[in-house]
């Protein structure tokens, strides 16, 4: 279980690298648009590395609760991911919103 804390680490990690990149990509839209456009597709790349991060918790989550089915546990385990999920989900909406405001 201790894997899908550092992986949850990594995509709080992602987010908050994509939300810095989609800030700078807005600094220099205007007077910089390669710089801004660098900026901006790095966003983008963090923001596909959370994806990839995501989809390593989900598959952890299936396989622990596989082999551990019946673990009271589990059900615990199951609510602190969906409340972090969340979170990152609402983050993650952030960076969405600066990386939309970038291309307008």
């Amino acid at each position: 279980m201790k894997i899908i804390k550092k992986l949850c680490d990594l995509i709080d990690e992602e987010i908050h690298d994509g939300r810095k990149y989609a800030k700078l990509a807005l600094e220099h839209k205007d007077e910089d648009m390669a710089l801004g456009e660098m900026f901006y597709n790095l966003s983008l790349e963090e923001m596909r590395h959370m994806n990839t991060l995501h989809n390593a918790v989900v598959k952890a989550i299936n396989t622990i609760k596989a082999e551990k089915a019946g673990d009271p546990r589990i059900e615990g385990m199951q609510v602190v991911y969906d409340l972090l999920h969340e979170r990152s989900i609402n983050k993650a909406k952030e960076v969405q919103i600066l990386q939309g405001m970038y291309r307008e």
